[in-house]
């Protein structure tokens, strides 16, 4: 499968999970949906680990892989119950946008620590 049509797919389902969380959360205390959306999240994840036969690569996973992995999970955690107290907060069309700068931080970071290439094109996106 090509990237292009994962990322779509990332940018499709990210979407509609903030309308989702906006109506999940209308009563819900914001720690206790990131909790519970974690655990949904928790269980496809493995589920498609199983699915997949990809279980037998855990033992193969290097200590360095492991702590950025672990890093990247403690970002993620903390990104979701700051998305989910804003989104009890504010207006999802207001959230949104604002959660989505997180794309040019995403590009400048790769760019200082992954050396990854900064052209115009993908400036202009």
């Amino acid at each position: 499968m090509n990237w292009i049509l994962l990322a779509s797919g990332s940018a499709f389902f990210a979407g509609i999970t903030a309308v989702l969380a906006k109506i999940g959360i209308r009563n819900v205390n914001s720690n206790l949906a990131t909790a519970i959306r974690t655990i949904v999240v928790l269980v496809f994840s493995w589920l498609m680990v199983f699915i997949k036969g990809s279980q037998t690569g855990l033992a193969d996973i290097d200590a360095r892989s492991l702590v950025f992995l672990v890093l990247s999970g403690l970002a993620t955690g903390a990104s979701w119950l700051c998305y989910f107290k804003a989104l009890q907060l504010g207006d999802v069309n207001k959230v949104a946008p604002v959660d989505k700068s997180s794309t040019v931080l995403t590009v400048l970071l790769a760019f200082l620590f992954l050396g990854e290439p900064v052209t115009l094109y993908r400036a202009s996106g």
